[in-house]
């Protein structure tokens, strides 16, 4: 496989974005179940208010060749929205090469911290990039339960 290469999302990206998603939540190895994965992303995501949410971040996409394999999103006051990389391409430290990008664009921007709500598959990658568990969690998404973490890392010392 080529080296990734990184660049900011695009409007005629979105579509690709909610594949690269939905490819990621339904298809990797993952504590969740059948039933709580299809709850998350029923499909890949599109249309309006798809576009609308990422319109309002910075999104970060890692490329392979023409093709989106993974990208994580910064929204207001340093709250990182998405981090999703395709099954084929994790275990590649493409998680890792994405946050350190953000984290840097946060630092730019002078946010005081990160934060952000982790998924059961997320997390550890977050706890490694330094982030704490703040709080762990329960949603109800489409009729199913599905736990995850708030977190954060502080980026300047209080």
């Amino acid at each position: 496989m080529s080296e990734p290469e990184f660049r900011l999302a695009t409007a005629a990206d979105h579509a690709a974005l909610g594949q690269v998603m939905f490819d990621a939540v339904r298809h990797s190895a993952s504590p969740y179940t059948p039933a709580q994965k299809e709850a998350w992303v029923p499909e890949a995501r599109s249309g309006p208010e798809w576009d609308a949410r990422l319109a309002a971040q910075t999104v970060l996409v890692a490329t392979q060749g023409a093709e989106i394999v993974g990208f994580m999103s910064l929204a207001a006051e340093g709250y990182i929205d998405l981090a999703f990389i395709r099954p084929a391409a994790q275990g590649q430290g493409l998680f890792r090469r994405l946050y350190e990008q953000i984290e840097a664009l946060a630092r730019e921007r002078g946010e005081p911290r990160l934060t952000t709500h982790a998924s059961l598959m997320a997390q550890p990658a977050f706890a490694a990039m330094g982030f704490v568990t703040t709080q762990p969690e329960t949603v109800e998404v489409r009729g199913q339960s599905l736990d995850r973490f708030a977190m954060e890392k502080w980026l300047v010392q209080s």
